[in-house]
């Protein structure tokens, strides 16, 4: 998922599913996209947290992502649905598909996603492509951690764990981001995220991962929402509804095509 070596991304993947168990982001979905079945295209769907819910509920549902360790644990999760279906695929680079009611893009993709191409190009053409693969009517769905004051959330020069633990093959190891920086101007993240990792033959890997991001200010997402024929329906600041403002730290944003 982010350059690392092989033992260490299926270690990544483990750890996933084992610390990302929240429900709350995807119940809010669910109750904006509504009961009635859609043909739903989920990008980045990871291990299935949002793909599988979504089928559970009556949408047939599709899920690109480009990492393999992660789409395969979506199986054992989806046993005896026949309205889900996943592939891997570089969402930027290859094809969506169309003739979807809805796209989503949530789990704070449109900060994480990962691309060799220019960071903010990328995200731009997120929304070019989910407004291509969408039919006359169809909706997207953005969710992503918002903030007026990205400065004061990014500059970090300390280190955060992220998640560490043992996975299913007996590795032991933590992910760390450190020395966060963010540039106002370009509004540009810089961090390096670091792998450690003791392997269950007693050998170990420590990897680190220089990284850089853009970070999309709403102004600039209603922008590109624009530019692609979308109209905002909804736009919330957290999943109380309430709207975005200086104490939310969310932008969930329900755009519709003509």
């Amino acid at each position: 998922m982010f350059n690392e070596k092989e033992l260490i991304a299926k270690w990544n993947a483990d750890m996933y599913d084992l610390h990302e168990t929240e429900t709350e982001d995807v119940d809010f979905a669910l109750s904006v996209i509504g009961p009635a079945p859609k043909n739903i295209l989920e990008i980045a769907c990871g291990s299935g947290r949002f793909l599988v819910p979504l089928a559970r509920a009556g949408h047939t549902v599709t899920g690109l992502d480009f990492d393999q360790y992660m789409l395969d644990k979506i199986g054992p999760k989806a046993a005896g649905l026949d309205n889900i279906s996943w592939r891997r695929a570089d969402v930027i680079r290859e094809s969506w598909g169309t003739g979807f009611d809805v796209v989503l893009i949530a789990a704070n993709l449109l900060f994480n996603i990962i691309s060799d191409m220019d960071y903010e190009k990328a995200q731009r053409l997120l929304l070019e492509k989910a407004s291509k693969a969408l039919s006359p009517g169809g909706s997207v769905y953005i969710d992503y951690a918002c903030t007026r004051r990205p400065e004061a959330w990014f500059n970090d020069p300390g280190e955060k764990i992220v998640w560490e633990g043992a996975d299913s093959a007996g590795n032991t190891g933590r992910m760390i981001l450190s020395g966060s920086t963010f540039d106002c101007g370009s509004s540009i993240v810089r961090f390096t995220r670091r792998f450690e990792l003791t392997l269950a033959d007693g050998g170990r890997i420590v990897e680190e991962i220089p990284s850089v991001k853009h970070y999309p200010p709403l102004r600039q997402v209603r922008g590109w929402l624009s530019e692609n024929g979308f109209s905002v329906r909804e736009e919330y600041g957290d999943y109380s509804r309430r709207p975005i403002g200086e104490d939310t730290d969310r932008a969930v944003i329900w755009a519709q095509k003509p």
